[in-house]
Protein backbone atom coordinates (compact mmCIF):
# COMPACT_ATOMS: atom_id res chain seq x y z
CA UNK A 1 0.00 0.00 0.00
CA UNK A 2 2.48 2.62 0.40
CA UNK A 3 3.99 2.26 -2.82
CA UNK A 4 1.31 2.46 -4.21
CA UNK A 5 0.39 6.07 -2.67
CA UNK A 6 3.63 8.24 -4.21
CA UNK A 7 1.73 6.94 -7.52
CA UNK A 8 -1.17 8.04 -7.06
CA UNK A 9 -0.07 11.35 -5.85
CA UNK A 10 2.07 11.34 -8.79
CA UNK A 11 -1.09 10.76 -11.19
CA UNK A 12 -3.21 13.40 -8.90
CA UNK A 13 -0.36 15.97 -9.53
CA UNK A 14 0.02 15.27 -13.57
CA UNK A 15 -3.85 15.44 -14.01
CA UNK A 16 -3.54 18.83 -12.86
CA UNK A 17 -1.20 19.86 -15.19
CA UNK A 18 -2.56 18.80 -17.73
CA UNK A 19 -4.05 22.31 -19.95
CA UNK A 20 -7.80 22.62 -19.81
CA UNK A 21 -10.16 21.15 -22.16
CA UNK A 22 -11.16 24.15 -25.04
CA UNK A 23 -14.43 26.14 -24.49
CA UNK A 24 -17.03 25.26 -27.26
CA UNK A 25 -16.14 26.80 -30.61
CA UNK A 26 -17.54 29.94 -32.05
CA UNK A 27 -20.40 29.27 -34.53
CA UNK A 28 -19.40 29.43 -38.10
CA UNK A 29 -19.77 32.70 -39.40
CA UNK A 30 -19.36 34.79 -35.94
CA UNK A 31 -16.69 37.24 -35.22
CA UNK A 32 -15.00 37.44 -31.54
CA UNK A 33 -12.78 40.50 -33.26
CA UNK A 34 -15.85 43.06 -32.32
CA UNK A 35 -15.51 46.19 -34.38
CA UNK A 36 -15.94 50.12 -33.87
CA UNK A 37 -19.27 50.23 -32.07
CA UNK A 38 -18.68 46.89 -29.72
CA UNK A 39 -14.83 45.89 -29.60
CA UNK A 40 -14.10 42.90 -28.30
CA UNK A 41 -12.34 44.54 -25.51
CA UNK A 42 -11.60 48.63 -25.18
CA UNK A 43 -10.66 50.56 -22.34
CA UNK A 44 -11.58 54.47 -22.49
CA UNK A 45 -15.30 54.02 -22.32
CA UNK A 46 -17.74 55.19 -19.27
CA UNK A 47 -20.89 54.20 -17.57
CA UNK A 48 -23.36 57.16 -17.54
CA UNK A 49 -26.21 56.59 -15.52
CA UNK A 50 -29.36 59.27 -15.46
CA UNK A 51 -31.59 59.44 -12.65
CA UNK A 52 -35.59 60.61 -13.80
CA UNK A 53 -38.37 60.95 -11.56
CA UNK A 54 -41.53 59.75 -12.86
CA UNK A 55 -44.04 59.63 -10.37
CA UNK A 56 -46.29 61.22 -8.47
CA UNK A 57 -44.09 63.60 -5.83
CA UNK A 58 -45.00 63.13 -2.05
CA UNK A 59 -43.99 67.32 -1.57
CA UNK A 60 -44.62 68.84 -4.60
CA UNK A 61 -48.15 68.68 -5.73
CA UNK A 62 -47.52 70.48 -8.74
CA UNK A 63 -44.93 67.98 -10.13
CA UNK A 64 -47.37 65.67 -12.30
CA UNK A 65 -46.62 61.70 -12.66
CA UNK A 66 -45.17 61.05 -16.30
CA UNK A 67 -46.64 58.24 -17.95
CA UNK A 68 -45.07 55.05 -19.44
CA UNK A 69 -46.19 56.35 -23.05
CA UNK A 70 -44.84 60.17 -22.12
CA UNK A 71 -41.41 58.01 -21.28
CA UNK A 72 -41.08 56.07 -24.22
CA UNK A 73 -41.28 59.02 -26.26
CA UNK A 74 -38.84 60.85 -24.44
CA UNK A 75 -36.57 58.03 -24.77
CA UNK A 76 -37.70 58.10 -28.84
CA UNK A 77 -36.72 61.41 -29.63
CA UNK A 78 -34.18 62.95 -27.49
CA UNK A 79 -31.97 59.54 -26.14
CA UNK A 80 -32.15 56.69 -29.18
CA UNK A 81 -31.01 59.39 -31.71
CA UNK A 82 -28.29 59.99 -29.58
CA UNK A 83 -27.18 56.44 -28.66
CA UNK A 84 -29.26 53.85 -31.13
CA UNK A 85 -26.57 50.91 -30.35
CA UNK A 86 -28.18 50.56 -27.04
CA UNK A 87 -28.98 51.25 -23.58
CA UNK A 88 -30.90 49.88 -20.62
CA UNK A 89 -33.86 51.51 -18.56
CA UNK A 90 -34.77 50.04 -14.82
CA UNK A 91 -37.43 51.12 -13.01
CA UNK A 92 -36.48 52.23 -9.79
CA UNK A 93 -37.75 53.94 -6.51
CA UNK A 94 -36.01 57.11 -5.40
CA UNK A 95 -35.50 59.86 -2.61
CA UNK A 96 -33.57 63.09 -2.30
CA UNK A 97 -33.37 66.20 0.08
CA UNK A 98 -34.06 69.39 -1.54
CA UNK A 99 -32.38 72.34 0.03
CA UNK A 100 -34.32 74.04 2.72
CA UNK A 101 -36.86 71.24 2.85
CA UNK A 102 -37.78 68.74 6.09
CA UNK A 103 -38.53 65.89 4.36
CA UNK A 104 -37.12 64.21 1.35
CA UNK A 105 -39.24 63.95 -1.59
CA UNK A 106 -39.87 60.75 -2.73
CA UNK A 107 -41.29 59.58 -5.98
CA UNK A 108 -40.83 56.58 -8.90
CA UNK A 109 -38.23 57.01 -10.97
CA UNK A 110 -36.30 55.47 -14.32
CA UNK A 111 -32.35 54.82 -14.13
CA UNK A 112 -31.20 54.77 -17.92
CA UNK A 113 -27.96 53.16 -18.33
CA UNK A 114 -25.67 54.32 -21.10
CA UNK A 115 -22.17 52.67 -21.74
CA UNK A 116 -20.50 54.70 -23.96
CA UNK A 117 -16.54 56.31 -24.87
CA UNK A 118 -15.54 59.08 -22.90
CA UNK A 119 -15.47 61.85 -25.19
CA UNK A 120 -16.69 65.19 -25.27
CA UNK A 121 -19.24 64.55 -27.78
CA UNK A 122 -20.52 62.01 -25.79
CA UNK A 123 -21.00 63.91 -22.84
CA UNK A 124 -22.98 66.84 -24.65
CA UNK A 125 -25.01 64.05 -25.45
CA UNK A 126 -25.80 62.92 -22.24
CA UNK A 127 -26.04 67.21 -21.33
CA UNK A 128 -28.47 67.51 -24.15
CA UNK A 129 -30.87 64.94 -22.83
CA UNK A 130 -30.90 66.09 -19.12
CA UNK A 131 -31.89 69.35 -20.72
CA UNK A 132 -34.40 67.97 -22.72
CA UNK A 133 -36.34 66.38 -19.64
CA UNK A 134 -35.82 69.58 -17.46
CA UNK A 135 -37.06 71.57 -20.23
CA UNK A 136 -40.27 69.34 -21.11
CA UNK A 137 -40.90 68.25 -17.57
CA UNK A 138 -39.90 71.01 -15.16
CA UNK A 139 -37.61 69.29 -13.04
CA UNK A 140 -34.82 71.02 -11.28
CA UNK A 141 -32.39 68.42 -11.55
CA UNK A 142 -31.26 64.70 -13.22
CA UNK A 143 -28.53 63.15 -11.45
CA UNK A 144 -25.54 62.18 -14.11
CA UNK A 145 -23.33 59.11 -12.31
CA UNK A 146 -20.11 58.58 -14.32
CA UNK A 147 -17.94 55.46 -13.84
CA UNK A 148 -15.17 54.27 -15.72
CA UNK A 149 -15.18 50.83 -17.24
CA UNK A 150 -13.62 48.30 -19.52
CA UNK A 151 -16.38 47.34 -22.06
CA UNK A 152 -16.44 43.70 -24.31
CA UNK A 153 -19.05 42.67 -26.57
Amino acid sequence: MRAVLPLLLCALLVGCATAPAAGPAAPVGSSLEGDAARPALASGWVRSELYFGVGKANIDPSVAPIGEAQWREFLDREVTPRFPDGLTVLDAYGQWLFRGRAEPERLQSKVLVILHEDTPARSADIEAIRLAWKQAHGHQSVLWSRQPVVVAF
